[in-house]
């Protein structure tokens, strides 16, 4: 999938994956002090927004123009100017060293190669005692209907992220099945991989 599928699903849609937080994501970054937060493909910014309206500066990164347009017109309107929204392909990404307190990668599904280099400029952009919050759809995915992509390659599971992030210290890593209602492409049970862990100082 490509930016002019992303633009135009972005477009034509009201909401994507709904108005509301990621309920993992917000579940754990309410546990966090604010601070300095990373938050690559980003989307329509539900994410971005809740933790701007929390405190937290945010910078937050995807290639969809459309998705940037909406994120901040309604950062506008919210009056949150702690938000940095930039377009950006995630396999060119380049990210400052020991800059964020927490990094938050939700439903974010690419080919090895790219998932494996922005996972490790993720871990490098963490500070010391820096967290990430994970959610992306397991492998499993594929026997249901809720959401994600239909390629097996990528989709993940525990293995896959115990190799990626082998040098944080891990807090929680499970996949589970819960259920999903975040908007009209991610609605029904789902079965996914979650994980939260800390960069050791």
């Amino acid at each position: 999938m490509d930016k002019n599928f992303w633009n135009e699903r972005y477009h034509v849609n009201k909401t994507t994956y709904g108005f509301e937080p990621n309920a993992f994501f917000k579940s754990q970054l309410d546990r966090l002090p604010p601070g300095n937060l990373l938050l690559p493909a980003e989307g329509e910014g539900r994410n971005a927004l809740y933790a701007a309206q929390h405190g937290w500066q945010v910078t937050a990164y995807d290639f969809s123009e459309v998705a940037r347009i909406k994120t901040l017109t309604r950062a506008l309107e919210l009056n949150l100017l702690n938000l940095e929204y930039h377009v950006e392909d995630l396999s060119q990404i380049q990210l400052k060293e020991n800059t964020f307190d927490a990094v938050g990668i939700i439903f974010v599904h690419l080919p090895e190669t790219v998932r494996q280099r922005l996972h490790a400029a993720c871990i490098q952009s963490l500070k010391p005692g820096g967290s990430l919050i994970m959610e992306v759809f397991s492998k499993h995915q594929l026997q249901y209907n809720s959401g994600g992509p239909k390629e097996y390659a990528l989709l993940s599971s525990v293995e896959i992220l115990q190799q990626d992030f082998a040098s944080l210290e891990v807090g929680l890593l499970e996949e589970r099945v819960i259920e999903l209602n975040e908007g009209p492409f991610h609605s029904g049970p789902a079965h996914v991989v979650r994980m939260v862990a800390t960069k050791i100082p």
